[in-house]
């Protein structure tokens, strides 16, 4: 099955004074249409600049260097601006983190989803003025009609988190992207973002690559998860056999982070993420590696199939390593 969206050997770096920095490297994944994918890290791990480069929306000094970007057979790196700018909120729409960044504080919300059906051509004003009060019931929002009004400033972060929602679907995308969707808002209000985003997904028959750096996320919403670590992916699998057999030491480490996991106190990776300007020579998470050994500091491991659709980039899985580490 041709996949809805293809990435492959995606690099994005930034170019500082001292060279350019990949903050993307080498980054390859698929998703299917109807498929959620979720793409976990610490911060600092390249996810959210991942989730810009699939849009071209990085800024500079970042730029994407090289790899393609495959959605619908198209290779996104390769169309021209005016092209680009009939893709985003199209076919492929983006749910920023911070909602009173993202949001026009001098436009009502009913204007601010209504200009995204206008800039596509999707109806007239007094057509999308219409939709954006139907897509504020979609999402929730009670009181629609008098909602539409309103200003950002107006609405609590979980509403305008739901405004963010139906900005993304006014034009009925095929893929949406959330970028930590949940990340400032309570719990009881995240719990509700999540299970909007699944109802939605449905509804809409969308694609959705979540991105977040809480594996319970994933584990609620995910039918696949890619774990990052600066910058590149280490692990790849089926949530289910995430969860039950991790194969990275860092994927190991995350779940024995998260309450509930495991009896007694929670175990904290050791360290910290390293600066992408000065990544470790060899496997970057080695310095925090409680199974590091001679090999992992001699260049980066490739990511290899250790079961159906799962991959891991651990020098563990190297069968010439096994036997000299006693595998």
């Amino acid at each position: 099955m041709t996949p809805l969206l293809s990435v492959r050997h995606l690099t994005t770096v930034f170019d500082l004074p001292a060279g350019p920095v990949a903050a993307v490297n080498a980054v390859s994944f698929d998703i299917q249409a109807g498929e959620t994918l979720g793409l976990v890290g610490e911060s600092g791990s390249g996810k959210s600049v991942t989730a810009l480069s699939l849009l071209r929306l990085v800024q500079p000094p970042g730029r994407i260097a090289g790899g393609s970007i495959l959605f619908r057979d198209r290779d996104l790196l390769t169309l021209s601006e005016a092209d680009m700018r009939r893709v985003r909120g199209a076919d492929i729409s983006l749910i920023f983190q911070e909602p009173m960044t993202a949001l026009n504080p001098v436009f009502t919300i009913g204007d601010q989803i209504a200009e995204a059906m206008l800039v596509h051509g999707r109806g007239t004003r007094a057509e999308t003025r219409e939709r954006a009060i139907t897509l504020l019931e979609a999402v929730k929002i009670p009181d629609p009609a008098r909602r539409v009004h309103h200003y950002p400033h107006q609405l609590s972060g979980g509403m305008r988190q739901r405004v963010l929602m139906a900005m993304a679907l006014a034009c009925r995308p095929a893929l949406l992207v959330a970028d930590e969707p949940t990340t400032a808002l309570d719990v009881t209000i995240q719990a509700e973002i999540l299970d909007l985003l699944r109802e939605m997904k449905a509804r809409f028959h969308l694609s959705l690559l979540l991105i977040t750096h809480d594996l319970g996320v994933v584990a609620e919403t995910a039918d696949r998860v890619a774990v990052m670590y600066a910058g590149r992916i280490v692990e790849e699998a089926p949530v289910r056999d995430l969860f039950r057999s991790p194969q990275h030491p860092y994927t190991r480490g995350l779940l024995a982070s998260m309450p509930g996991r495991t009896a007694g106190r929670l175990r904290a990776i050791e360290g910290s993420v390293p600066d992408i300007a000065a990544l470790p020579p060899g496997c970057a998470f080695g310095p925090r590696c409680p199974d590091h050994f001679d090999r992992c500091d001699t260049g980066t491991p490739a990511l290899v199939e250790v079961g159906p659709g799962h991959r891991a980039r651990c020098y563990l899985h190297d069968a010439t390593d096994q036997v000299r580490h006693g595998g």
